[in-house]
């Protein structure tokens, strides 16, 4: 499953190739409260068809009903980059739908060649990070390598975006945790690999959209080299499959390293990579093990949402707080 943005971009870009006159909105900039952030995007073809989203709807309609009555021409009139700006007065923000007197600025950019859609979508699936610079004066694209995250720049000559590789989730073990961590991780937008070399959990193992691999996990790990917007999950509870792939994952780039276990063999895992590999301490502070925010979970479907709810959190750079201890007698599952 693809993530939004690169929805948005794919079915713009197809809408484009099947002649269809589009427009590609980006959320430039907010003041006060905005139900999308910077950078957020969606896609508008003549019929009034959207993909994405910048608002909770009401701007959507209002840019909806105007193409559909007068063509992209009505929000785009000379035909290039056009700025608006939703919300500036207390009566616009209600009409609009945006809380607490929001205003939210948007660039409308009228899709053709010149926006390079295809360029930019073949960088993300090379999980190359792009910065996109859009001339308003012209509507020429120029892109730049650059980093994935980053708040939008508007001024009166240009506006430019960072866009790059989808989140990426690398489960080590095929098992009924994993299917519902693969499960939630496919719903957030993440691109979700299950590495399990052993026959007999494999074989019955298949999830629509996830890729599975037979490798040893350590060897699927430094051929894939983590990036910044890679996580790393092991969950078989066998040090000879757990511990190697955890070992290269902590140290590559991958934002979140983390293995499933009770406190007590998370503690044993930490000695082993310590002791037997020479892992040093500051690169196994970024392990997280026990894997997951404690909410009390009991069941494979609860344990994979604190795993998620914990990935996500730090995919998002939140900065996690001391864990509350899990209890002696909710060591999650076994092992």
């Amino acid at each position: 499953m693809e993530d939004l943005d690169t929805l948005v971009l794919r079915t713009a870009l197809d809408w484009q190739t099947a002649g269809l006159p589009v427009v590609l909105v980006t959320v430039a900039r907010t003041w006060g409260s905005s139900p999308r952030p910077p950078g957020s995007l969606m896609a508008i073809n003549v019929k009034g068809e959207t993909a994405g989203s910048v608002s909770g709807g009401c701007i959507e309609d209002d840019l909806i009903l105007r193409i559909r009555k007068d063509g992209i021409q009505a929000v785009c009139s000379s035909g290039l980059p056009a700025v608006l700006r939703y919300g500036i007065s207390a009566a616009e923000a209600h009409r609009f739908g945006l809380p607490c007197g929001g205003t939210v600025e948007l660039v409308l950019e009228p899709v053709s060649s010149h926006s390079r859609l295809g360029e930019l979508l073949l960088a993300c699936e090379q999980r190359s990070s792009t910065e996109r610079v859009l001339d308003l004066h012209t509507g020429r694209v120029e892109l730049r390598d650059g980093r994935r995250d980053g708040i939008p720049r508007l001024d009166d000559k240009q506006l430019t975006t960072y866009l790059g590789p989808q989140a990426r989730l690398i489960v080590i073990g095929a098992g009924d945790l994993s299917r519902y961590l693969c499960q939630m991780a496919l719903s957030l937008g993440f691109e979700v690999i299950v590495c399990d070399p052993r026959e007999e959990y494999r074989a019955s193992w298949q999830l629509d959209g996830v890729v599975v691999s037979h490798e040893m996990p350590d060897d699927l790990v430094l051929r894939l080299q983590p990036d910044t917007r890679t996580a790393v999950v092991a969950l078989t509870h066998d040090p000879k499959l757990d511990d190697l792939a955890l070992i290269d994952a902590l140290q590559s780039k991958a934002f979140y390293v983390g293995a499933i276990g009770s406190r007590r063999n998370s503690a044993q895992r930490r000695d082993r990579l310590r002791i037997y590999f020479d892992i040093a301490e500051p690169t196994l502070q970024g392990l997280h093990g026990p894997a997951g925010l404690y909410i009390g979970s009991k069941t494979p479907a609860e344990i994979a949402l604190s795993i998620m709810a914990e990935v996500v959190a730090v995919k998002n750079g939140i900065l996690m707080p001391s864990p509350t201890p899990v209890p002696l007698s909710a060591t999650m599952l076994p092992g």
